[in-house]
């Protein structure tokens, strides 16, 4: 499923970023754990290993599917990884998780896109959802700055030490 966002330039010029949500699979996968994020981004996000492994071990209960994506360019390249988690029973147990983009890759309007990405994903594929969560560190300042500028709003909870954000649709 290809997805698109126009960032616009301080220039006054845009561009069209466009990404395409691939699940992750035996033929991906091993391309996925290569990805890296900065030396000091290591602690705030999980490997895609552990996000991986999270698909069979499902730790937050039998009821949530887990669901890995890798993240493509125009160019087919691998910029990143994404695992949204669904409780179908729930209009509001949705989150974005395990997302990193490639270093090689950051500041060039993916993760916007990813974002985008996502939150359509969620609402074409489950009609009834109510938003899409997820949580961050707090320190991670420039991760915070992104979700507010998308939407994300603090719900005053913190998750395993993490900061709870919420879209609403």
């Amino acid at each position: 499923m290809n997805f698109h966002r126009i960032l616009k330039k301080r220039n006054g010029t845009s561009d069209i970023i466009v990404i395409r949500l691939i699940p992750t699979t035996r033929e991906n996968w091993k391309d996925a754990l290569n990805l890296q994020v900065q030396a000091n981004q290591n602690h705030y996000v999980p490997s895609v290993a552990v996000s991986l492994a999270k698909v069979h071990i499902r730790p937050d209960g039998d009821e949530y599917k887990y669901l890995p994506f890798c993240i493509y360019n125009m160019e087919d390249s691998l910029v990143g990884f994404v695992m949204i988690t669904v409780d179908e029973t729930t209009a509001w147990s949705y989150w974005l998780n395990g997302f990193m983009i490639d270093v090689s890759y950051q500041g060039k309007g993916y993760g916007r896109a990813a974002i985008d990405a996502v939150i359509s994903y969620i609402k074409e594929n489950y009609v009834h959802s109510k938003c899409l969560n997820l949580t961050v560190c707090a320190e991670n300042e420039v991760a915070r700055k992104l979700y507010d500028k998308m939407g994300f709003s603090e719900t005053g909870k913190v998750y395993d030490d993490e900061i709870v954000y919420r879209f609403v649709f």
